[in-house]
């Protein structure tokens, strides 16, 4: 394994390799709410850890040659400096540029502090530029985009010039079904797509927070969610429910001409039910 990343002053290793140039297409990985406390734990059945790092595995042999990995947010459970180390590690072991931001259960401060240049809101990679919002509001688990966040994306999306932008955010900008009220999602959506709509250049919205995954157009923006690295939710007949499926994260390959192709990728299936039974068996040893 390698060492912990150096304090944030000093910046986070990346790997030496090949820039994204901006004549082909940029391949990105995404994922979102891997939930790590300061020592390994379970959470709702899940040892985090261990899932995240099934899924950081099969990312590697998938897609091990990303040009960046975009983390959106929930990284930490209990927003302490060892869970973010902890991550950083775990994530590290990929050897690509990560960027991140915070969620609703994480500690802004203390993340950056922990990961430091990984937290940089603005990137361009080859032909695009991928924008990274801070929609957490102190004690709440709804979000909200104040008037600096509005005003960070509309000043980097001006300068993108011809770039094609990629904006990602930890809420969900829309509800993920008609049927259920959504007290947990971005407060102020229509406000940020007032501002997304000024800029024709963007092209996708990401978040994570939703811990399933999800893909709509609205106008000419791809609008996107990917299933948490640790334990998945679903709504189901207008109720908010534990879903039974596998981790996983999503990949994009993101073209010049601002077009793009994505999917998500699971563990295996029985792979993951096995692992589940052997968290519950040690769960259920450990109350004997």
């Amino acid at each position: 394994m390698p060492p912990v990343p150096p304090p944030a002053h000093t910046g986070l290793a990346s790997r030496p390799s090949s820039p994204a140039h901006a004549d082909r297409p940029v391949l990105l990985i995404h994922l979102s709410d891997a939930h790590l406390c300061a020592d390994a734990t379970l959470m709702l059945g899940v040892d985090t850890e261990a899932s995240l790092r099934a899924v950081i595995d099969q990312a590697r042999r998938e897609h091990g040659d990303a040009d960046l990995l975009l983390a959106t947010g929930d990284l930490s459970q209990d927003g302490s400096e060892s869970a973010y180390r902890r991550f950083a590690r775990i994530v590290g072991e990929l050897g690509l540029p990560v960027r991140c931001l915070p969620g609703n259960h994480d500690a802004p401060t203390v993340l950056a502090r922990a990961l430091g240049h990984w937290t940089k809101p603005v990137s361009d990679v080859g032909a695009w530029r991928v924008i990274a919002l801070d929609s957490t509001v102190a004690g709440s688990n709804a979000g909200h985009l104040d008037r600096h966040q509005l005003e960070l994306l509309d000043t980097a999306a001006a300068g993108a010039g011809p770039r094609p932008v990629l904006v990602a955010l930890h809420h969900n900008a829309v509800p993920m079904t008609p049927d259920w009220h959504d007290t947990m999602m971005l407060d102020n959506a229509t406000e940020l797509f007032r501002h997304l709509g000024r800029w024709r250049n963007i092209r996708v919205l990401l978040w994570g927070h939703v811990h399933q995954e999800f893909d709509r157009r609205r106008g000419n923006m791809r609008l996107l969610a990917t299933p948490s690295t640790c334990f998945q939710f679903t709504i189901r007949d207008g109720r908010h429910r534990l879903d039974a499926s596998a981790p996983g994260y999503r990949w994009l390959k993101l073209y010049p001409d601002g077009s793009l192709a994505t999917g998500v990728r699971r563990l295996d299936a029985r792979a993951w039910e096995a692992m589940l039974q052997g968290w519950a068996q040690m769960e259920a040893d450990q109350a004997a």
